[in-house]
């Protein structure tokens, strides 16, 4: 891994069952969404509808924890859903999953169909390193709000991804600003798998293992490397 990632003490503190698997990209090849990972993203919502079984996303246990850490950080999981949930109501719906690129269809078909938060950033557009730490309210997130540019600042506590330039994804995991997302000029990306307990470390790592095989066959000759699971 050329990039590093640190989650601080007061993160692990919040939450101690969270572990992290990071996959690092290069000499990916993007491009708009296609026939091939639109099947992908199907068959991602029928593996969702079979693990749920008839329960709403946030009644899977893996979800509750999420929802959990989200209060304890002094959000209110049910207006701001972590990704894994909020991609889930999406692909049980009639409107479906979106379609925004091949690289960001493959990530979230992984999180929809393992029910796990999944996140892409484009490597050439982080500063320096990533940390997960709590904010201090101070830092910039740079966001589009109503088709404008705006710069928001995450509240005090939150749990947020950050780089040397500012927030990268507000709430730990619910919304990406659109500074370091992966486009279809995107060569090079780090892909981050985050779990909680009672989610077992194995099964971040399969996911894992799953999206590295997506982008090894939709990028041929791509330097892969994925990460050993981080707690």
């Amino acid at each position: 891994m050329t990039l590093s990632l640190t989650v601080s003490d007061e993160v692990r503190t919040l939450a101690p069952g969270f572990t992290h698997v990071a996959i690092e990209a290069h000499g990916l090849v993007n491009g708009p969404s296609t026939d091939g990972s639109s099947a992908i993203l199907d068959e991602a919502a029928r593996r969702l509808a079979v693990r749920l079984d008839g329960r709403a996303p946030h009644e899977d246990p893996h979800m509750a924890a999420w929802r959990e850490v989200y209060t304890a950080f002094g959000s209110k999981p049910s207006r701001t859903r972590n990704s894994a949930e909020a991609l889930a109501k999406r692909a049980l719906s009639e409107a479906g999953l979106p379609r925004i690129n091949l690289l960001v269809d493959l990530y979230n078909a992984i999180s929809v169909a393992h029910l796990i938060p999944v996140g892409g950033e484009d490597i050439d557009r982080i500063q320096g390193g990533m940390r997960l730490v709590r904010a201090t309210g101070d830092e910039d997130f740079p966001t589009v709000a109503d088709g404008e540019e705006v710069v928001e600042h995450p509240d005090a506590g939150e749990v947020v991804w950050r780089d040397e330039a500012g927030v990268t994804c507000r709430r730990w995991n619910w919304r990406q600003g659109p500074r370091t997302r992966l486009t279809e000029e995107t060569v090079s990306g780090i892909f981050l798998l985050e779990g909680l307990a009672p989610m077992p470390v194995a099964d971040v790592e399969a996911a894992a293992a799953e999206l590295a095989e997506l982008l090894e066959k939709f990028s041929p000759g791509a330097r892969i490397t994925v990460g050993s699971a981080v707690s």
